[in-house]
């Protein structure tokens, strides 16, 4: 069977390292930060991903030209992400090129010097990239529901920000935010290819080893109780938007592979999903219908999303509550229960098959957990769930009073 087996191991300065050796001609790296819009404080909503669009426009010894460039002119690939809960500056390459990579990604992390006209100009770029989001409903209806099930907490926060709390931003507020998260004790690097370990372990040590060291204060404020909503706004110009959803196990949670399997069951990535088959095929109601799942490391959240022409919008709702209903009166039979195991286990090989989810998916579990699970490990979790968990946690997350709606009409 194909397996992950990860060598993880720290530099001199605490910066853990997860390497996966690979035989490929193309070796991925990523260097993960705990921070992302969770840390944010109250007057820096959208910071993380403001950093992470301004890290790139210069350091101490490179001007933003040098760093596209720079790995550019050997055909590799530089990026980077944010979401609630890390912020990653990542790159792709051709094997041979792993030294230009690390240092440029070292330099990046530890040396960006955030120029003030640049982060001026910087500002109409995202506020450019807010308004395209707000163009898109599908989109801004997740964002919105989210902000509702965690309001009062920064979990809440909206990953862009919005236009005043960016046209706010300064240096002193990005330099802050680095003081606080950019150091050794709270980053990981995740390396995927085929780059002898004692070569990797040279090169970050001399690459990433001074960066600067000190403790991180990563405790977040208590995600208080809502009262459950039903929302109906006009925030759409051809089609109808829902979600409806709830909160959901932290990532922390043992329940958390019972809650994945069912919301794989009830609206996966796969055609044979119950939504699929109800709203979809059955019934013709919607072309876009799918179940999420996403966890945080004290909280989680699931949906289901669907688009739909106005005119059938209350009979689709209607079936998604029919569907989740069933969830909870119905537990599946334990011949679904094996064809789900076995489906959940597909997708997350299927996940695996691109050495760069692999860096991402390594990574994030050594910032998460401190080690990587193989995937025997984790097929055995999927294999102990029993039918009474199943029926359990669709209970306690898919009855009727514990939902919030959230509809944009046009």
């Amino acid at each position: 069977m194909f397996e992950v087996d990860p060598i993880i191991f720290s530099l001199s300065n605490g910066v853990k390292v997860a390497y996966l050796q690979r035989d490929a001609f193309v070796a991925h790296m990523g260097v993960m930060i705990h921070g992302g819009a969770r840390f944010e404080r109250q007057d820096e909503e959208g910071l993380a991903h403001f950093i992470e669009h301004c890290i790139f426009k210069g350091t101490k010894k490179r001007t933003a030209f040098d760093i596209f460039t720079d790995l550019d002119s050997v055909g590799g690939e530089l990026n980077a992400y944010t979401n609630k809960e890390e912020i990653c500056v990542h790159a792709s390459f051709r094997k041979t090129h792993f030294g230009i990579a690390s240092e440029l990604l070292g330099d990046i992390v530890q040396n960006a010097t955030f120029p003030k006209e640049e982060i001026e100009k910087e500002k109409e770029v995202v506020l450019d990239e807010i308004i395209s989001y707000m163009d898109n409903p599908a989109e801004r209806i997740f964002d919105e529901f989210e902000a509702k099930i965690f309001k009062g907490n920064s979990l809440g926060y909206n990953i862009l920000g919005n236009k005043a709390s960016v046209s706010g931003f300064t240096r002193d507020h990005i330099v802050n935010y680095l003081e606080r998260y950019f150091k050794a004790e709270n980053t990981v690097i995740s390396f995927v290819g085929d780059v002898p370990i004692d070569q990797v372990r040279e090169v970050l040590e001399t690459d990433f080893g001074q960066m600067r060291s000190g403790e991180v204060d990563l405790n977040s404020a208590e995600i208080p109780t809502i009262d459950t909503f039903r929302l109906i706004e006009k925030k759409s110009n051809f089609q109808t938007h829902t979600v409806i959803g709830g909160r959901a196990p932290s990532y922390n949670d043992p329940k958390r592979r019972a809650m994945t399997l069912l919301t794989n069951v009830l609206g996966g990535p796969a055609l044979n999903s119950r939504l699929i088959l109800s709203l979809r095929e059955k019934y013709g109601y919607a072309y876009n219908i799918e179940a999420n799942y996403t966890a945080y490391s004290d909280a989680g959240f699931w949906s289901v999303y669907m688009g739909t022409d106005k005119k059938y919008l209350k009979k689709a709702i209607a079936l998604i509550y029919e569907e989740l209903a069933l969830m909870v009166d119905k537990n599946l039979s334990a011949k679904e229960l094996v064809h789900a195991k076995e489906q959940l286990k597909g997708h997350i090989a299927l996940s695996l098959d691109s050495n760069m989810e692999l860096m991402f998916s390594i990574g994030k579990s050594v910032m998460i957990h401190g080690k990587v699970d193989s995937i025997q490990e984790v097929y055995n979790q999927i294999d102990a769930i029993d039918l009474s968990e199943l029926g359990d946690v669709a209970k306690a997350n898919f009855s009727r009073q514990q939902m919030s709606e959230l509809v944009y009409e046009f």
